[in-house]
């Protein structure tokens, strides 16, 4: 079981950056790959970045690759997303969200895949 906890959204000015945290719990948290989803009002969720259970690959929507990174840091439990160059576009809730490997590898930008989801942080971008 793996527990996830989103942190760091936010309202900022277009053009600025926010960084997004999600903290899971659980020991095993280095055998899942992580992702990160996003819904605006009134559209479906949407795959935005993924990263591998060891950080050596990573994976991005192309309507934020050159924009986002995502990375992990295993000993903290810890995913994040580096948002930068936030567009109107942008505003969602974000989602982090965990799967196993072999279960992710079907379609790493597939929510399906995933086991564990967190409740979501707000990210406004104003224009």
């Amino acid at each position: 079981q793996v527990q996830l906890v989103e942190s760091g959204g936010g309202l900022v000015q277009a053009g600025g950056s926010l960084r997004l945290s999600c903290a899971a719990s659980g020991r095993t948290f280095s055998s899942y790959v992580m992702g990160w989803f996003r819904q605006a009002p009134g559209k479906e969720r949407e795959f935005v970045a993924a990263i591998s259970w060891s950080g050596g690959n990573t994976y991005y929507a192309d309507s934020v690759k050159g924009r986002f990174t995502i990375s992990r840091d295993n000993a903290k439990n810890t995913v994040y997303l580096q948002m930068n160059s936030l567009k109107p576009e942008d505003a969602a809730v974000y989602f982090c969200a965990a799967g196993l490997a072999l279960r992710v590898v079907a379609g790493i930008s597939a929510g399906q895949f995933y086991d564990y989801w967190g409740q979501g942080t707000q990210v406004t971008v104003s224009s």
